[in-house]
């Protein structure tokens, strides 16, 4: 039976921000079938790279693993790249590039680890419609965003696009604006279990779910 694990940052473990009202986590498991079952190793505040210290508490008979990460690099990467004095547009774009170049490398990383296990592999785009969001700040999450889709078609891995999923203000906690309130993890949820309902383990084909 498939067993869902859910992996990366607060897009997932969104309980916090979402008082009274259903997770992420309470909706998936209200929407998966009663003999599917899910576990969160997901973490609010976790980057890229904390993903393998999560998948230390991976369960053996995992069958899907789910990730959402890369919105907390695009914050640490944040304050340089809207506050630093540049001299020209070809500096930013040098310092961009570096930016990018460094999420790269840690988002391969994850990806060739979870891969190395041999399960179900779905990853997930940052959503960019979060009220308040700068034309700056949105511009380079497009690098972010980039390099995941670029990595995922490598990996030949499915994608939950939550840009696209998540275009609605009432997406997002009144908390805190860069987390899924309870009606945009009703959609997430609802995209991972369509996820899980239509994956061949046995025989793995990328999509784009959105």
């Amino acid at each position: 039976m498939p067993h869902v694990v859910l992996l990366g940052d607060s897009i997932f473990d969104n309980a916090a921000y979402v008082p009274g009202g259903p997770s992420v986590l309470d909706h998936l498991q209200k929407h998966l079938r009663p003999s599917w079952r899910v576990t969160q190793l997901a973490v609010d505040g976790a980057s890229t790279e904390d993903v393998a210290r999560q998948l230390k508490g991976l369960p053996r008979d995992a069958t899907h693993l789910v990730v959402s990460t890369g919105g907390n690099d695009a914050l640490g990467a944040r304050s340089w790249i809207l506050h630093e004095p540049a001299d020209s547009v070809a500096e930013v774009l040098t310092a961009l590039n570096a930016i990018r170049d460094a999420f790269q490398a840690a988002y391969r990383a994850m990806l060739d680890r979870l891969q190395s296990l041999h399960k179900a592999v779905t990853v997930c785009t940052i959503y960019d419609a979060i009220p308040g969001l700068s034309p700056a700040e949105r511009a380079g999450l497009s690098v972010f965003n980039e390099v995941i889709l670029r990595e995922a078609s490598r990996s030949i891995v499915s994608v939950i696009d939550l840009r696209l999923a998540c275009n609605d203000p009432d997406d997002f906690s009144t908390l805190s604006p860069i987390e899924p309130s309870a009606f945009g993890g009703g959609k997430i949820a609802r995209l991972i279990r369509r996820v899980v309902a239509e994956q061949d383990v046995s025989n793995l084909a990328a999509r784009i779910y959105r």
